[in-house]
């Protein structure tokens, strides 16, 4: 069995095929790990989600926060965008299915036997990994709930962005979204900056990527995300693996094989 990690999908479904395909991945005894992001700006999401639901158990995600607005659209809470390529999802027959398992994806997902973790945005440096997989817990146990609609509404808004000002379940909540689904920059007390999404090397001194910040990454902690195509190939933390190469903007998806750490590239398509 081999275990492979991809980056934002974002509807490029023709491009993950094709990656697939080069990685000779077999789906009834290899491991597909998805780092959010599968929906959205690309044409295929409805092709995308489709097939990963197909995996079943070969599949393992963790939501991205173009996953949590398509859950927020499909309950009236946001206006479709034109932009995000969501109608053939939300007018699909198989539409409350499809919402259903987004719904009961988790926010972080832990390989067996190893302290590696995914989450789409990464790991709080505000944050240890016991909080962070206890605060993950948390939040998906609501956004899976009955009450859904409810934690959809209060995901929104940019506030509290420092942990030790999270006083409030709500707050807790919207923080723990923000931070494992939104999150690039960090000020220096590790507190979250939405503004800035730049590379590290044309960022404000004063905004530090979560990844040197973070005290928990090191031998025995890898963190694998997605969500940042501008740092293509500028993260500098050795344990921390970024996936999101850019596909749908117009660059390549990416693949890593976790075993030999192999990656297989493939090109977007016009």
């Amino acid at each position: 069995m081999a275990i492979y990690f991809v980056g934002d999908i974002q509807g490029c479904f023709t491009e993950l095929s094709l990656l697939l395909k080069q990685a000779k991945f077999n789906k009834k005894k290899d491991e597909l790990w998805v780092a959010g992001d599968m929906v959205a700006r690309g044409t295929q999401s409805l092709e995308t989600v489709r097939f990963l639901i197909s995996l079943g158990s070969s599949a393992k995600i963790v939501l991205g926060n173009h996953d949590l607005h398509l859950l927020a659209t499909f309950h009236k809470l946001k206006k479709v965008k034109e932009k995000d390529h969501l109608t053939d999802i939300l007018h699909a027959p198989d539409v409350e299915n499809i919402m259903d398992w987004l719904a009961n994806q988790p926010l972080i997902q832990k390989l067996p036997n190893e302290n590696v973790y995914m989450s789409h945005a990464g790991l709080s440096p505000q944050w240890s990994t016991e909080v962070a997989l206890k605060q993950a817990k948390k939040a998906h146990k609501l956004i899976k709930s009955k009450n859904r609609v409810e934690w959809l509404s209060k995901m929104y808004g940019e506030l509290p962005n420092n942990w030790k000002k999270a006083k409030t379940d709500v707050e807790k909540f919207r923080y723990t979204i923000n931070a494992l689904t939104r999150m690039r920059f960090c000020h220096e007390d590790g507190s979250l900056d939405f503004d800035c999404k730049n590379t590290p090397n044309s960022a404000p001194e004063h905004l530090k990527p979560w990844f040197t910040l973070s005290k928990e990454l090191n031998n025995d902690v890898q963190w694998i995300f997605g969500h940042w195509a501008a740092l293509m190939g500028q993260c500098s933390n050795p344990n921390a693996y970024a996936l999101d190469t850019g596909c749908v903007w117009g660059s390549h998806l990416t693949l890593l094989r976790w075993h030999d750490k192999k990656t297989f590239i493939q090109k977007k398509l016009s």
